[in-house]
């Protein structure tokens, strides 16, 4: 494959620290060798839309933009706390949709089950609900979910943890979970605007300064507190950036590497250049789900459909707009259901009252990281190791 397809980065007055190039090659060469131990990965939302799953901020595929069209103050009110204790239902439904169990892993999920499995995984930072790593096969302790998931789930006034199964059984039927002990609205553990960020997250992020690498993939490090943990790694640690564009302020220490490409095939690129490549495709077969499967080859039937059609439809499907499509399609039926489910509820339940939880440090969604959490000092390796 070309090396033209990775992004040069411009001249540096400093030399290189631990890489001699800045490209895929040097990087994968750095991951084999004994200098690298520990590997802190850092996830985004783009890791996930190859499985189906829409990302929040796209212009016109995100769920932001299409749910802009339903009877809601603003797109981001159906993640907002003091929305939900007004009006449950939008989120019950969108949940409905975005349930795990539906979709399958990606091959970049594969590849954290791969780093595992070469005892290089030291942390996976994600931002994504979907619980898809511990679906690739990454043992959830290894997992920190900045934004929480739907892995668990409580009342949001006294904090009483609820059934697992209860709480499927009530999303897939779009019925409001209420707490079996005060009566109070149930969600699954998922941070929203204006809630603190998990205990997990805050305890974790001291860790990132004792990565040997990291490698941030899919994400437009936009949303604080989980974008500085990329200006958190040592100055000699390499960080590898996996995305479509370049973001945040990578690309300006010397040892930057910018993949820039899809997530998927920058990812494989990475495991050929490690020689992984044949275990990181074993691994993602062991992922395989077979109604997920029957909608993959359906999508290539309408792939090849769109290979056989006039020159302009060539052009369209060169710019990505028969997939986009698909996916802003799977949206708008969303929203549709949404939308009907809005139109039957005319009053909005009584906001009840709220009990709040101490907080050793208080880390909000959507803000910077205080300076006493980002200056504290990462745990001692001795204790890294027992982890």
């Amino acid at each position: 494959m070309s090396s033209s397809r990775f992004h040069k980065l411009p001249p540096s007055k400093y030399s290189h620290k631990v890489l001699k190039e800045s490209n895929v090659h040097e990087a994968a060469k750095y991951i084999k060798s004994k200098d690298c131990r520990n590997i802190i990965v850092m996830l985004g939302a783009s890791v996930s839309t190859s499985a189906g799953i829409p990302d929040f901020r796209s212009p016109e595929t995100g769920l932001y933009a299409n749910l802009a069209r339903l009877r809601l103050p603003y797109p981001e009110a159906v993640f907002e706390i003091d929305f939900f204790r007004k009006n449950p239902l939008p989120f019950y439904t969108l949940a409905q949709e975005l349930y795990p169990g539906q979709f399958r892993p990606t091959i970049t999920h594969s590849f954290l089950k791969l780093l595992f499995s070469h005892n290089l995984l030291y942390r996976c930072f994600t931002q994504n609900i979907d619980t898809l790593e511990i679906r690739a096969g990454v043992p959830a302790y290894k997992i920190i979910h900045a934004h929480g998931s739907f892995a668990s789930q409580r009342c949001i006034d006294c904090g009483q943890p609820y059934d697992s199964e209860k709480m499927k059984d009530h999303i897939m039927r779009k019925e409001i979970a209420h707490c079996e002990k005060c009566r109070g609205l149930v969600k699954p553990d998922i941070v929203f605007f204006g809630e603190n960020l998990p205990e997990e997250f805050i305890k974790a992020v001291p860790n990132v300064g004792l990565a040997d690498l990291l490698i941030i993939i899919g994400t437009s490090l936009t949303v604080h507190p989980f974008a500085s943990l990329a200006g958190m790694a040592s100055p000699l640690c390499p960080r590898v950036l996996i995305n479509l564009e370049k973001v945040g302020d990578l690309g300006r220490r010397p040892d930057d590497v910018l993949l820039l490409g899809k997530c998927d095939d920058m990812v494989r690129e990475l495991a050929r250049e490690l020689g992984w490549d044949a275990e990181l495709e074993k691994l993602w077969e062991e992922t395989r789900m077979p109604r997920v499967e029957d909608d993959a080859a359906e999508e290539e039937k309408e792939e090849s459909k769109a290979e056989e059609a006039p020159e302009e439809s060539k052009k369209e499907k060169e710019k990505g707009v028969v997939k986009e499509k698909a996916l802003e399609d799977k949206v708008d039926d969303l929203a549709e259901k949404i939308a009907k489910d809005m139109s039957l509820t005319e009053d909005a339940p009584t906001e009840p009252a709220r009990t709040e939880r101490p907080a050793t440090i208080e880390v909000v969604q959507g803000e910077k990281l205080p300076d006493e959490l980002v200056k504290q000092p990462a745990c001692d390796k001795d204790e890294k190791e027992k982890l």
